[in-house]
């Protein structure tokens, strides 16, 4: 079986923690910031996770987010996950992106998380027939 990198501590860098729940930065960071918020046990999905644990997770977000404003002050946040290969997971140790944000950083910010699949990003609200 291969190694989780999230289970393996000592490789990451570490800035918050609870008791059920850990924040570190991102090694491939899409912006300044970019962490990551984990269970600290394995668990392979949003769905793994326990309802202890994700109340740990969002706690800790807060906790993450204080710190980020104070360390980069970002004008804005994305926070959001991959759930399964077809979502985009690529680990498969449930994990939150809290992605801070700065104006210009993208010309259009506009559409945020919609934006994964571009061709549906900017759809009419009444347009769900559409969909299914």
């Amino acid at each position: 079986m291969t190694k989780c990198v999230f289970c393996n501590l000592e490789s990451l860098d570490i800035i918050a923690e609870n008791k059920l729940a850990l924040a570190f930065y991102d090694g491939s960071p899409v912006s300044k910031g970019h962490t990551l918020v984990v269970p600290k046990r394995h668990a392979k999905t949003y769905f793994d996770v326990t309802p202890d644990e994700h109340l740990a997770m969002v706690k800790l977000i807060y906790k993450v987010k204080e710190y980020l404003d104070k360390e980069y002050r970002p004008d804005a946040y994305n926070i959001g996950a991959n759930v399964g290969s077809a979502a985009g997971q690529t680990v498969f140790h449930f994990h939150y992106h809290i992605i801070p944000r700065y104006e210009g950083d993208v010309p259009d910010p506009r559409g945020g998380v919609r934006k994964v699949i571009p061709s549906h990003s900017h759809r009419p609200a009444n347009n769900r027939e559409t969909l299914h």
